[in-house]
């Protein structure tokens, strides 16, 4: 029971008892036969109407409550509601003055339950509700950040790129001598202009209705076009209307060295030294937050950390170079390259929300389309600028 009900109950209980008392001091006066007693009737006629207009606020609020259900729900009688509805109460307001008096007799516990039990009080209960949506949480996106930036007119980048180089550089023998020939081969590279948009439709009337939710669903659909983008940029097969990622074209892992023994952080510095052998110093490694977790966790034969620290606020770098974490690389996976150098992305159309009813079927409806697109290419100049492979330590028995 509210505040208010409590409240009108109280007051018309009041006004019933006032009633009452004065119908039985009536009812004896008039037994005595004393004289006299119409200002006495005219209090219990003043008191029956005070009576009468709590009676009518109480149904008032207690109607205004139930309609709050959904119309088939079928509502428990108030307390005040069955003291009205019975009998006792009808005969006493049909004639107050005989000194007799209404009650209601409680046979069941009162509870919280919402059916039609006798004692249900659940519905006289409201839940609060918490402002706003709560979202998910979106992933931290960083390969765009590592690549070279570009803008285009058009709906394809072409681009020559060096594809054999055959250096027989030589000292010349004698004067006269043939001198030696080298040999450089080249091919015309066209990468497309790819779209990559999604949308949502909504009515017109959610969207008046709920201010922050066309918001909302801009952010949302933001933030999918940009995780798919990500991945795109790294693994994209170049089939269907898809990119071509970085990793698909790079060079696999091969150690220069020779080593016969190195760990997982040991092959990031052997990639590293790949690509430099390639004429294209490394910026950066990417990596899994798992395999990046199990190298900052790595310890020594004492047991101390050979890279992390618990307490530590450094940006995450290994070999000098900063290490970019992210879930669209597979677990155990590693891309090491010239990010700034190697490639390059070029956009068409950024990234950007249009809300429309285009068509005749959503103006008559009330629809409207959230669309969330761009248009973007991806060029990748020197595939050999770029190593990938497995994470797998090598142990020489």
């Amino acid at each position: 029971m509210t505040d208010e009900n409590k409240a009108l109950a109280t007051e018309l209980e009041k006004a019933t008892g006032k009633v009452n008392a004065l119908g039985v001091e009536l009812t004896g006066r008039m037994e005595k036969g004393e004289k006299g007693v119409s200002d006495l009737k005219d209090q219990v006629d003043e008191a029956l109407i005070s009576m009468n207009e709590g009676k009518t606020r109480l149904d008032e609020v207690e109607q205004k409550q139930a309609r709050r259900g959904s119309d088939d729900e079928v509502m428990q009688k108030s307390l005040g509601q069955q003291m009205y509805d019975s009998d006792q109460y009808k005969d006493f307001v049909a004639n107050p003055r005989n000194g007799g008096r209404a009650t209601l007799n409680l046979k069941a516990d009162i509870t919280s339950a919402t059916t039609a039990a006798a004692g249900s009080a659940g519905a006289l209960t409201t839940p609060q509700t918490v402002p706003g949506i709560i979202a998910p949480p979106n992933q931290v996106l960083r390969i765009r950040d590592l690549i070279a930036a570009g803008r285009t007119d058009s709906n394809s980048i072409e681009y020559i790129r060096e594809t054999g180089y055959t250096n027989n550089a030589a000292a010349q023998s004698a004067e006269g001598d043939l001198k030696a020939q080298s040999d450089l081969q080249f091919d015309d590279e066209t990468v497309n202009v790819r779209t990559i948009a999604h949308f949502i439709k909504a009515s017109r009337q959610i969207l008046d209705d709920a201010a922050q939710l066309e918001s909302y669903i801009g952010t949302r659909l933001m933030y999918g076009l940009k995780l798919v983008e990500d991945r795109q940029l790294l693994n994209g097969d170049g089939l269907n209307g898809n990119l071509k990622g970085i990793v698909p074209q790079a060079s696999a892992f091969s150690d220069p060295t020779g080593m016969a023994n190195y760990s997982i952080m040991d092959q990031l510095r052997i990639a590293q030294l790949q690509a430099v052998m390639a004429e294209y110093p490394a910026s950066g490694h990417v990596l899994n937050p798992i395999d990046w977790a199990i190298m900052e966790l790595s310890k020594d034969t004492e047991g101390r950390y050979i890279i992390g620290n618990p307490q530590g606020t450094a940006q995450p770098t290994m070999w000098g170079l900063p290490v970019v974490t992210t879930q669209a690389m597979g677990v155990n996976k590693f891309l090491t390259g010239a990010f700034n150098m190697g490639a390059q992305v070029f956009d068409r159309m950024q990234a950007a929300i249009a809300v429309a009813t285009e068509n005749q079927d959503d103006f008559i409806k009330n629809k409207i389309t959230i669309l969330c697109e761009e248009r973007l290419a991806l060029a990748v100049f020197r595939p050999e600028a770029f190593v990938t492979g497995t994470l797998l330590a090598k142990t020489t028995p």
